[in-house]
């Protein structure tokens, strides 16, 4: 049976349509997640089934940046990927599922920029924040550290992910 003449060309815009899919599923993702959550403490316990990650649950500290404030939270967590504290002053993308009781945070597959899972953090909010000084956890009323953002201009909401010295 004879192929229609613009089969080629159909595959060929198929090709090269999936890319730009990808690009805008990342773009999306972006907009979609406009808070940002910095883990200090993950307390897991992973369950696997053979070497596959089944699921994983566990409690933890972080803080949330909101509207430029800080607010240090407790969270626990159950879902199939795989949550690591947070590397230097790296953050993870989130928003509210259900305010202010429920965040739903993106955690990324690494290797593959702009794909990975969501996860449902139950949180209590603090009037403090966390900060870690000489490998310890501790907390400091939320203004103080905002004040230490804005001398260091910090902001992870907005890109600024390193502070200045």
């Amino acid at each position: 049976m004879p192929r229609p003449p613009f089969a080629p060309t159909v595959l060929l815009l198929c090709m090269l349509a999936v890319p730009s899919l990808a690009l805008r599923a990342f773009a999306a993702d972006a907009g979609q997640f406009p808070l940002r959550i910095h883990i200090y403490q993950s307390n897991q316990q992973p369950q696997y089934r053979g070497k596959e990650l089944v699921n994983d649950h566990g409690t933890g500290r972080a803080n949330l940046y909101e509207r430029g404030q800080p607010r240090g939270f407790d969270f626990n967590f159950s879902c199939n990927a795989q949550i690591m504290t947070s590397s230097g002053y790296e953050t993870y993308r989130a928003r509210w599922k259900s305010k202010p009781q429920i965040l739903e945070v993106f955690i990324p597959t690494i290797g593959k920029p702009g794909f990975g899972h969501t996860c449902e953090f139950k949180v209590s909010l603090k009037d403090f924040a966390y900060f870690r000084h000489n490998g310890a956890v501790s907390s400091e009323p939320a203004p103080a550290f905002k004040a230490w953002m804005d001398k260091h201009h910090y902001d992870p909401e907005h890109g600024k992910n390193e502070p200045t010295e």
